[in-house]
């Protein structure tokens, strides 16, 4: 009793003032009143909607974990596009709670929307790619493309932008439309299996069934070589000075073909001089013509 005796008491009077601030209008979106307690319940709702929204792509993720050889890069996707839907959901049921009504705040904002597109078209364009590579799914994170002439790993796909890392170490920022408006090669779309090229070119005086028992010798000594499909020697061309060869193998790592390709050109060297087949220097013919007296 003594305790509640010593309470703070709050004045009578002070009441219907707290009322009036809370319920007072501070300005009006359409015809519907706004008031500091519609503010304070908007962004309760909006918290409470990242909250739920967060929680949502999380058990997403650990949902699609569980099963049996899950695809990392789809539940990704899958995670953010129920992240995105849950918090557009969210915002939906906060408008309408405080009772602003969405048709008349997509009127008042028309026109600005309009004037802010123009100005923001490209940031527009982006996110339209966006989402159209997040629902389409050909773009993963994990896989490996080839753009610009640069071979990348996709880390991160946003609604703006894709982070992909190059062979380099480095991280680069690509914008969705480039990646949705130009032509990208994507060596992992279906399956890993990446076909290797190696080119080399001999001597005319070179046994030829000899130089192709070499290149398939030397496609046997990578450990990477997948056995199926079988390596494939090609003559693809009588040049200028050498008879041209294409050793093809194929591998189960794309990412790794620029080292596997220098294992496999060290091991065509090895094998060519154990053989005594010889790889020509270009060779040029010069005429030397005579002064006339």
């Amino acid at each position: 009793m003594l305790l509640l005796a010593q309470l703070p008491r709050i004045p009578p009077d002070s009441v219907p003032v707290i009322g009036r601030f809370w319920n007072t209008p501070i300005f009006t979106i359409g015809q519907t009143p706004v008031t500091a307690a519609t503010l304070v319940t908007f962004g309760v709702l909006l918290f409470l909607s990242v909250v739920v929204a967060r929680l949502a792509a999380v058990g997403t993720r650990r949902t699609l974990s569980r099963r049996a050889g899950g695809d990392m890069g789809a539940i990704a996707v899958t995670a953010r596009l129920v992240n995105y839907g849950v918090l557009l959901v969210g915002f939906g049921v906060a408008v309408q709670t405080i009772g602003v009504n969405l048709g008349a705040l997509f009127t008042a904002g028309a026109f600005f929307a309009v004037a802010i597109g123009f100005a923001m078209q490209n940031i527009a364009q982006n996110f339209v790619a966006g989402v159209i590579l997040l629902v389409e799914r050909v773009i993963k994170p994990g896989d490996i493309l080839e753009i610009e002439g640069r071979v990348v790993k996709v880390t991160g796909m946003g609604l703006r932008a894709t982070v992909a890392r190059t062979r380099d170490e480095e991280d680069i920022i690509i914008p969705n439309s480039v990646l949705s408006q130009n032509t990208v090669t994507n060596y992992t779309l279906r399956d890993q299996t990446y076909r290797l090229r190696a080119t080399v070119g001999v001597s005319y005086g070179s046994d030829l069934d000899a130089v192709k028992e070499i290149l398939l010798a030397a496609a046997d000594r990578i450990p990477e070589r997948l056995d199926d499909p079988a390596p494939r020697v090609i003559l693809t061309e009588f040049g200028d000075s050498a008879v041209l060869f294409e050793l093809a193998i194929w591998i189960h790592d794309p990412w790794t073909a620029r080292q596997i390709k220098s294992n496999l050109n060290e091991m065509i060297w090895h094998g060519l001089k154990a053989g005594g087949i010889v790889i020509p220097f270009p060779q040029r013919d010069v005429h030397l013509i005579a002064p006339s007296s």
